[in-house]
């Protein structure tokens, strides 16, 4: 089952589905050691990577198990990150939010507001029920974004990744339909 990838918009950005010319600054901000130092993967070093990134955002779609959405900024058109919803399981009504922004866009609530659009899609289109998310414990903006969209905190998963060969903790978060709280609803343009 394909899933219909949605273009969304807010004030400040739009989400919208990868296309190949988003591969060199997807792959410039995955190879970045520092954007990904949380991450269980290691920082790219080969430009194909974004390719295969790219084909891999299509095949969650058409196989009807995830969105994950390139993010621009609307004053300058420029590329900051990605928002996905993943995992996506119908009869449980549920799916995982990640997310990953390049540094230059980091506290100014793009995140937030980015995750803020998926959310409304996900609950209002989808009908979703629940939402998961993990953040390395380490990891406190992503733990901040996660509380302020109202994800509560439901446990640890004790060394469940290798993170730049060091064992990490992850905390896992939780979002209900019932608790969603909406600031304000997404533009679809599409």
């Amino acid at each position: 089952m394909t899933l219909r990838t949605p273009t969304l918009l807010t004030a400040r950005l739009r989400l919208r589905p990868f296309d190949d010319a988003d591969a060199n600054d997807l792959f410039a901000m995955h190879s970045g050691a520092h954007v990904l130092r949380y991450w269980d993967s290691p920082p790219w070093s080969e430009r194909e990577r974004a390719g295969r990134f790219i084909v891999a955002c299509r095949q969650m779609a058409e196989e009807g198990t995830g969105a994950r959405l390139a993010v621009d900024r609307v004053s300058d058109g420029a590329f900051i990150g990605w928002c996905s919803l993943s995992g996506w399981n119908p009869d449980y009504r549920s799916a995982s939010l990640g997310y990953c922004f390049n540094e230059a866009a980091w506290g100014h609530g793009y995140a937030t507001e980015a995750a803020r659009a998926l959310l409304g899609w996900a609950f209002d289109t989808l009908d979703l029920n629940r939402v998961q998310a993990e953040a390395d414990t380490r990891n406190v903006a992503s733990a901040r974004v996660l509380e302020k969209l109202g994800f509560v905190r439901e446990g640890t998963l004790r060394e469940d990744c290798v993170v730049n060969g060091e064992v990490s903790d992850s905390w896992v978060y939780g979002l209900l339909r019932r608790e969603w709280r909406p600031a304000s609803d997404p533009v679809p343009t599409r």
